[in-house]
């Protein structure tokens, strides 16, 4: 079992509602079509499919065993599921998490074009913050100004890879289009970026999300 930390949840009252690869690919692992959809050993790259549509699970990602872990978030605000110790980096809706973790924000559009620069992005690599007032695990109240987060570890960086603007009704989804690279507890590299945020469907919330990993030069 995870445990999440703190045990309170913070109810916040709002003024109002407005409030690809070629090549050819080995065995992908995937968990009820989800998980490692696409993995090129060749290239260490691939393609990682969630489902992020619960406000109450967090999806742990593990590049060295892909896999992907899922835990349920209680009302007090810890977690129930088994998370391999090694995972990388999670999603909660589109909020995510590191395992120890910094992320960055590149000014590059496409994994290519980070793999052509020949080296590491240089500048200030962001560690997760610890936060009460992001994790959102209950909207049933939203239309009456008041939204019920979880307090949880964040890392604002690499949250920045979808933006929702919700001043307006319905909310405005923004994709900021940029490569990030995750540099893990243990110092070896990723590259990812989120691709969609809809499935076929258009159904928001289920995430494909492109990476190299090691990302090495």
């Amino acid at each position: 079992m995870l445990q999440a930390g703190a045990a309170l949840l913070t109810a916040v009252s709002l003024p109002s509602c407005n409030g690809i690869f070629e090549g050819i690919y080995d065995q992908p692992v995937v968990t009820a079509d989800f998980g490692f959809t696409k993995v090129e050993q060749a290239t260490s790259s691939g393609t990682i499919y969630l489902d992020a549509t619960s406000y109450t699970r967090w999806n742990y990602i593990d590049f060295e065993t892909f896999t992907l872990d899922t835990t349920a978030i209680a009302q007090d605000g810890s977690e129930t599921g088994e998370v391999a110790e090694g995972w990388d980096f999670a999603v909660h809706r589109y909020d995510v998490k590191t395992n120890g973790g910094r992320v960055i924000e590149t000014s590059f559009t496409s994994i290519d074009e980070l793999l052509a620069s020949g080296s590491l992005p240089a500048g200030t690599y962001v560690e997760d913050i610890w936060t009460e007032d992001r994790v959102t695990i209950d909207m049933s109240r939203m239309m009456d100004g008041i939204i019920v987060y979880a307090p949880s570890w964040y890392n604002p960086e690499l949250s920045k890879w979808l933006n929702v603007d919700t001043s307006t009704m319905p909310p405005v989804y923004t994709m900021s289009g940029k490569v990030y690279v995750l540099i893990t507890a243990e110092g070896k590299a990723a590259a990812i970026q989120l691709i969609n945020y809809m499935n076929d469907s258009k159904v928001k919330g289920f995430m494909t999300i492109d990476y190299v990993y090691p990302l090495e030069f």
